[in-house]
């Protein structure tokens, strides 16, 4: 038996929907607001964060409040291990007091540098594009940095891994994958027989924003020529004006749903048309869960250990991507034989009861040290 505190930020009002739910299965949870200010009023915390060599981003992810309540958590607890959640939480090892013998961890969920710049070629406008930028220059050394500073680092994916190391040996980093709960996400039966196509993703998010566009300009127009009646859910919150701007026309922009499976049992195949990000995709693993074939670009499936025309079909063209929708949706044997296949690898391989333990043999390994 563990007992877990949890401390966090939280920036809005969805992100807090989840703390009454967290407070019963943890032993303490703390969390504090990032408030919105002006941004005269965030130079001297970014001057602060330049001279101690911290990504100036960073600087938007930090509380005073947080810090001291980690700090308080690890004074009044019998605290182990602290793990931190991203790379871009790591500067909070600052909370640790100076004669504390907790262990700690830190989990890339994605290696920023790479994810920004790949965010930094499909964003637009001047000053997000050039603040990508930026991120992903400080980010490429910051992310070595923590390496060096934690007891133990994770990666999601062995491609994440070999980008952490850049070219370096030695480190200690294990990998453990991101997952799914193959007992509660089982196939789901389809509820509609018209041909749908589902896209999920955080819409805020500029790699899934651009997805969204990207595949509605340049790939449902060649699916089209020969699908009639196509359906298209695009799933995720706070689209930009953009991606609001494409519903009609068979294209459904849902913004926040509470739930996906209602979208999942009325789709056909899942699309996940990605041009830019990093880390793992928990939404193709979903996907494979409940019984949806995908259709991914090679870096939307990055990381993850499938193979092309066994568990997914991948494209990196609109012409091959709107093929291999075609494909799945006129042969019926082998959309059958992709979707066994993935339901296959997702229970060997992502299950969360297998990943969890995973985890566990890492914190006894550090603790026993």
């Amino acid at each position: 038996m563990h007992d877990i505190s949890i401390a966090a930020p939280v920036r809005n009002l969805v992100e807090a929907q989840g703390i009454e739910a967290t407070r019963e299965i943890c032993r303490r949870v703390e969390v504090a607001d990032l408030p919105r200010k002006h941004p005269m009023r965030h130079i001297p915390g970014l001057v602060r964060f330049s001279f101690q060599g911290k990504p100036l981003e960073l600087h938007f992810l930090y509380s005073k409040e947080l810090e001291s309540k980690i700090t308080d958590i690890l004074v009044s607890e019998n605290v182990d291990i602290i793990h931190f959640e991203h790379s871009r939480m790591a500067h909070y090892v600052s909370a640790i007091p100076k004669n504390s013998t907790v262990k700690t961890v830190l989990t890339f969920h994605n290696i920023a540098y790479q994810q920004f710049d790949t965010i930094y070629k499909v964003i637009h406008a001047p000053i997000p594009k050039f603040r990508a930028w930026l991120f992903s220059r400080q980010m490429y050394r910051w992310e070595p940095h923590c390496i060096e500073t934690l007891d133990r680092c994770i990666t999601v994916s062995k491609n994440d891994r070999q980008l952490l190391l850049n070219g370096k040996n030695g480190e200690v980093i294990d990998v453990v994958p991101n997952g799914v709960d193959t007992k509660i996400n089982q196939p789901l039966a389809r509820e509609d027989l018209q041909p749908t196509l589902l896209l999920i993703g955080l819409m805020s998010y500029a790699p899934y924003a651009d997805s969204a566009l990207y595949f509605c300009e340049k790939i449902l127009p060649i699916v089209k020529e020969k699908v009639r009646n196509l359906r298209v859910f695009i799933v995720g919150s706070n689209p930009p004006e953009k991606v609001k701007q494409i519903h009609g026309d068979g294209i459904i922009v849902t913004g926040f749903v509470p739930e996906v499976a209602p979208y999942y049992r009325q789709s056909t195949i899942s699309i996940v048309p990605l041009r830019a990000g990093g880390g793992t995709r928990l939404k193709i693993l979903e996907s494979m869960a409940y019984g949806r074939p995908v259709v991914s670009t090679s870096l939307g499936c990055e990381g993850l250990e499938v193979k092309d025309m066994e568990h997914l079909l991948v494209a990196d063209t609109p012409k091959k991507f709107a093929e291999n929708i075609i494909y799945l949706l006129e042969d019926h044997a082998l959309y059958e034989k992709i979707t066994a296949d993935a339901r296959r690898l997702v229970e060997k391989q992502y299950d969360w009861d297998m990943i969890a333990q995973k985890m566990l043999s890492i914190y006894d390994e550090l603790v026993t040290k």
